[in-house]
């Protein structure tokens, strides 16, 4: 290709892209692509939402190549989606099912993490930008390996193979990136390393190769390659903006009733009922029990959250994210707690305070100036359990709170609270440390 065709291939790319871009801004405002209702603090949200999608496609885009795979970070601090886990570290690396891959892991520090699960995707959530995608077969799990089946050595070292299907003479860890009917093959394989004890569990290091590639090299990107990357840049932009905005307004009815049934599956200042992941809901984590709602807030007013875990589970966490779906700010404010941070009362139950103002007592959850978003419960179980938790809310005036709550619930002075973010500052900074 001569420079002159290049330069014209080039240009025309770009063009595309940006046009691409500009038609994912437009689900910032758009009540037709389904974006929340307009306020001063939506837009601001919004439109850092949108760049962080641009944030991470750009690196899709021109970095995801399954004979060269690498885990990079598929949520992190610049680029939140999805009501995301403020307790997780996401990985994603691309992968091709008819090929086999290793992955080497080590888990270092005081603490390895609370939870750990690989698993295997056809697809990337959002990434039609539809919610066709929804449907049975539309998104797959080919395999998964959680901490409950995962052999680690006791350097804290293990290895994982990864292929269509095991082979006759492995025993080892094993994840398969084909179904056994052959109909579906894996494109991604996603990580969840979730964290309890933030003040001493570290992140383990990870290594991914396709095997046979070790020590190969890829070819240099030539400007049909880099034409072909701007345009998917622009593709996965738009379409995680409409996918999930539609996911959001349509299926939750976060923000309100859209299918005239009286209800909306994300009830207002309450708590939908627990329930085991599903496709039909998002997916999710496989493992994982879900509840959840929208808060919705004055400064003066609380929401009282009750939670009773009849099972314990290898991980629990609750969660506030903005109407865009992003986790709030989780390092500076105390907008997320899980099951190691949180205090249960002398009857096993679990009392949380949702406020914009600090009440002073153990369980509360900052809305960091965002008086509206999701409220999200999350349980991990590696096995399904006998019976799941329950969880309501109520709202209350914020200066009755301590009413509602047992007679014997703590006060936290402004030195506790102050360490509690210190810690929190600490982990995220570590979490995703840019060295």
């Amino acid at each position: 290709m001569s420079a002159e065709t290049s330069q014209a291939s080039l240009h025309a790319a770009w063009t595309d892209m940006i046009d691409a871009l500009t038609r994912a801004r437009d689900a910032v405002d758009s009540a037709e692509l389904h974006a929340p209702p307009v306020t001063a603090a939506g837009l601001a949200d919004g439109y850092g939402y949108l760049l962080g999608f641009v944030f991470s496609g750009i690196e899709r885009a021109f970095g995801e190549n399954p004979d060269f795979p690498y885990f990079r970070r598929a949520i992190q601090p610049l680029d939140k989606a999805t009501i995301d886990n403020a307790d997780a570290l996401y990985l994603s690396a691309p992968i091709d099912g008819a090929q086999s891959y290793r992955v080497t892991g080590r888990f270092v520090g005081p603490k390895p993490p609370q939870y750990l699960i690989f698993e295997a995707h056809t697809d990337y959530a959002g990434d039609t930008g539809g919610l066709a995608e929804l449907m049975p077969g539309g998104r797959v799990v080919t395999g998964a390996l959680d901490t409950a089946d995962l052999a680690v050595g006791e350097d804290g070292r293990f290895e994982i193979l990864l292929g269509p299907r095991r082979p006759g003479e492995h025993t080892g860890n094993f994840i398969a990136t084909r179904t056994p009917d052959g109909t579906a093959t894996a494109r991604f394989l996603i990580a969840r390393i979730l964290f309890h004890d933030w003040e001493h569990e570290m992140s383990p290091d990870l290594h991914i190769v396709q095997i046979g590639k070790q020590g190969a090299q890829p070819e240099p990107a030539d400007p049909a390659v880099v034409a072909q990357n701007m345009r998917r840049l622009g593709t996965i932009v738009e379409n995680q903006m409409r996918f999930w905005n539609e996911f959001y307004d349509v299926v939750l009815e976060a923000h309100g009733d859209k299918n005239g049934d009286g209800f909306t599956l994300m009830p207002r200042n309450s708590l939908n009922e627990p329930a085991l992941a599903n496709l039909a809901m998002g997916g999710g984590q496989s493992t994982n029990v879900y509840c959840g709602g929208v808060y919705d807030l004055r400064a003066d007013e609380a929401l009282l959250v009750e939670v009773v875990v009849p099972v314990p589970p290898a991980y629990m966490g609750f969660h506030l994210s903005n109407l865009w779906g992003e986790s709030l700010d989780y390092a500076n404010h105390a907008c997320s707690l899980n099951g190691f941070q949180s205090e249960p009362d002398a009857d096993a139950r679990i009392r949380y305070v949702i406020a914009d103002t600090d009440p002073g007592v153990p369980n509360w959850l900052d809305t960091a100036g965002r008086l509206g978003g999701f409220l999200t419960l999350r349980w991990t179980y590696c096995d399904p359990p006998s019976e799941l938790p329950k969880a309501s809310a109520v709202k209350v005036p914020l200066a009755s709170v301590r009413q509602h709550l047992p007679a014997d619930t703590r006060t936290v002075s402004v030195e506790e609270r102050r360490r509690q973010i210190s810690v929190r500052q600490e982990h995220v900074q570590r979490r995703y440390r840019q060295y």
